[in-house]
């Protein structure tokens, strides 16, 4: 599902693992290098996290061409296992910074994820994410 705002993107997917498991694949390094892969050919070789509120994270994505895509950001708030939220941005990019929120919700053994992202400074830079993310979560499907 994706909710139709110039500058926000609205994801809903539900995960066949307990909401701890989920919710741990976001904030562990090892875990992202698996599933954080936005489009084919694209690989995270590094992910870096200090995973506190106020403490930032780095993870570092290559292309096929070598391309390096930085994405870093903040945590400013943790519940574990109900919700994440974070700053996002590109190094070296205008994207500008924006939010990531996410709900992980408990249904019956299995968990829901509303990931929602904000702050876009417009629709293609969304759309671009849409793309991006949905890839990123088929990969946390397969490794979950």
């Amino acid at each position: 599902t994706v909710e139709h705002s110039e500058t926000t993107l609205q994801l809903k997917r539900t995960f066949a693992a307990p909401r701890e498991k989920v919710f741990r694949a976001w904030t562990e390094p090892k875990a992202l290098k698996q599933w954080l892969v936005p489009s084919d050919g694209v690989f995270t070789s590094l992910a870096e996290v200090d995973f506190r509120v106020g403490g930032k994270y780095r993870i570092v994505m290559k292309s096929p061409t070598d391309e390096l895509y930085i994405a870093i950001g903040t945590y400013r708030e943790i519940r574990f296992p109900e919700k994440l939220v974070f700053t996002w941005t590109f190094e070296g990019s205008d994207l500008g910074e924006t939010l990531v929120i996410l709900e992980f919700h408990d249904r019956c053994g299995s968990t829901e994820l509303i990931l929602t992202h904000q702050f876009f400074p417009n629709k293609e830079e969304r759309d671009r994410h849409n793309m991006g993310w949905n890839s990123c979560l088929d990969h946390l499907a397969t490794s979950l």
